[in-house]
């Protein structure tokens, strides 16, 4: 079956998807800051260019999409129809790429939480998602 959009209608659409600043995003970091937490956001100082960083905590939040960083088993992870070789190497040296820098921050004694698009966007699994988030920060000190 094929893409319901030409390439070229692909490609804008794909060329539009913020890279910061995403509604899952902005969730996070109001709930964060409701609870008292007081972060950095985007920071170019670390490998990734984590989504959030709570100093305090030794902690760095990334926000994934799931398209964009290739989230197992999520319906939002699916590949368009058109130019499947490119979009699976895309992904993949993505993945790669998260990776090696979750590793590296671990490394220099960084804790890492991964929260995926769809965790949060999705209603009912909002709070579950951001009440684990709560733990894991406070667990993690």
């Amino acid at each position: 079956m094929s893409d319901i959009y030409s390439i070229d209608k692909r490609s804008d659409i794909m060329s539009k998807v913020r890279q910061e600043g995403t509604k899952a995003e902005i969730l996070i970091r109001r709930f964060l800051f409701s609870h008292g937490f007081r972060y950095r956001k985007n920071d170019k100082r670390y490998p990734g260019k984590p989504d959030i960083v709570l100093p305090k905590y030794r902690m760095i939040i990334f926000v994934h999409g799931c398209f964009w960083h290739g989230h197992v088993n999520c319906k939002a992870a699916e590949l368009p129809k058109t130019n499947t070789d490119f979009w699976k190497k895309k992904i993949s040296e993505n993945i790669a790429r998260d990776q090696k820098n979750i590793e590296t921050l671990r490394k220099e004694g960084w804790n890492v939480i991964t929260i995926w698009q769809c965790e949060i966007e999705i209603k009912n699994k909002r709070k579950a998602r951001l009440d684990l988030l709560l733990e894991e920060i406070i667990n993690r000190r």
